[in-house]
């Protein structure tokens, strides 16, 4: 515990904040999706959680969005409670928006020994933004991406 906090006030104040906001954003997306349901709570985050607006986020190249799937990781390995790929999809992705990244939110399903098994992953040019490389190519993607969380693109 003491080193994750030595790790931690080691960053970049830039990553620091990402950290917190990743921490912060877990731990509020865990219970919303509990209390909630995913659609209510996704409702909750379009009006709330992903300001600024579309469009309106400032590009910030001092931290790729590689190094904030690394915070967010690490924030995940030291939080109380584990996570779920939903969980940390949807705040990686509101993470990435943010910061002026078109991340797009996917979802894909696959059957494995009879049991229907579903994913979320972020992509980022269409390439998976993943901490278990290849993940996401073991599901078969659903036709449409989010690309906010009130519209749907093909």
């Amino acid at each position: 515990m003491l080193q994750s906090w030595k790790t931690f006030w080691a960053l970049k104040d830039a990553e620091r904040a990402i950290a917190r906001e990743a921490a912060v954003g877990l731990t509020i997306t865990h219970i919303g999706l509990r209390l909630l349901g995913f659609g209510r709570w996704k409702e909750f985050v379009t009006q709330r959680i992903t300001s600024p607006a579309e469009g309106t986020a400032q590009f910030n190249p001092q931290v790729s969005a590689h190094r904030i799937l690394q915070l967010e990781t690490a924030v995940t390995r030291n939080l109380f409670f584990a996570t779920n790929c939903l969980e940390r999809s949807l705040v990686l992705w509101s993470l990435l928006r943010r910061r002026g990244f078109p991340a797009d939110l996917r979802f894909g399903a696959r059957k494995e020994t009879e049991q229907f098994e579903a994913h979320a992953w972020v992509e980022l040019n269409a390439v998976a933004l993943e901490v278990e490389q290849g993940r996401s190519e073991e599901f078969t993607p659903f036709n449409e991406v989010m690309t906010s969380m009130g519209t749907r693109a093909k």
